[in-house]
């Protein structure tokens, strides 16, 4: 089932999919250069999921926060229920003092969460799912708030659950806000800032502070969170643009391509020609 709201002049989109054999091609045909925040549930048995160039394993009730222009692949899509929405929709940074997901389902560049439901859950998920199928099917003066409600009500349950599930919120909880807004800013400022420090002063932290914080809620340093986040923008920019590599290594912060490249190769194990040959050749 195939459920769209879309207002062309405000250019507010919300999408439902669920049980579509054909969700990926659903997902591909997207705008690459729109970021989409995309909430998928595999609703049935453990499969393969591949999001840009990361190769994921989906579990079984367990939902996915993506926020990505890249395309999405599920092993099998008839079993994934995919919610999908843009900023003109739900602003994820106006709504964050009712939410507060920012820096945890997304804008997270620390990892990738797959949250998982228990039977309990299920159950509310489900009733979720049918109240967002009966709104999409509604035309009348008060869908669009009843909708953005559905969202916001989306958004904080899973919230809730990914912080029993990835933050253990027993410590400072100071801590852990810490951490939720390095990786939103980290979103914000990539592209030209790559130091620790940046972001330390930001925060008005010291670094050894700030990988102190790391190492309680994430497997991946304050830099490496950093440098990750630049090599996969740098990765989506060569797959779905035909930027040059010193376009690329401009519009990422460096001061020219052959630091960009080694630091592209230090991470990826490859070097950018190589990776951008690769992805054409496997197109």
């Amino acid at each position: 089932m195939e459920f769209r709201y879309h207002k062309k002049n405000t250019k507010e989109k919300l999408s439902l999919f669920h049980a579509e054999n054909n969700l990926n091609t659903l997902l591909s045909v997207q705008d690459k250069k729109e970021n989409l925040f995309t909430m998928a549930w595999n609703t049935g048995q453990t499969q393969k999921a591949v999001v840009g160039e990361m190769r994921l394993t989906f579990p079984g009730n367990t939902i996915m926060p993506i926020m990505s222009h890249q395309n999405i692949f599920f092993e099998n899509p008839q079993d994934v229920a995919v919610w999908q929405f843009n900023s003109e929709f739900y602003c994820i940074i106006d709504h964050d003092d009712e939410v507060g997901c920012a820096g945890i389902l997304f804008y997270n560049s620390a990892k990738t969460l797959c949250i998982a439901l228990g039977d309990s859950e299920v159950q509310k998920f489900e009733v979720l799912l049918n109240m967002f199928r009966d709104e999409l099917s509604s035309h009348d003066e008060i869908q669009t708030e009843m909708l953005r409600m559905l969202v916001g009500n989306l958004i904080i349950k899973l919230t809730r659950l990914a912080k029993v599930q990835y933050f253990d919120l027993n410590d400072d909880a100071s801590n852990y806000t810490v951490v939720r807004e390095f990786n939103y800013l980290v979103e914000r400022h990539y592209r030209k800032h790559h130091t620790v420090q940046f972001y330390a002063d930001l925060l008005a932290k010291s670094s050894k502070t700030l990988s102190n914080m790391f190492g309680l809620y994430s497997d991946k340093s304050p830099l490496q969170v950093i440098h990750y986040r630049i090599m996969w923008e740098a990765k989506r920019l060569m797959h779905y643009t035909n930027k040059s590599i010193k376009e690329i290594a401009y519009e990422l912060g460096f001061e020219d391509a052959a630091h960009f490249s080694r630091f592209f190769k230090k991470l990826a194990g490859e070097n950018p020609t190589a990776f951008r040959t690769s992805v054409i050749e496997n197109q």
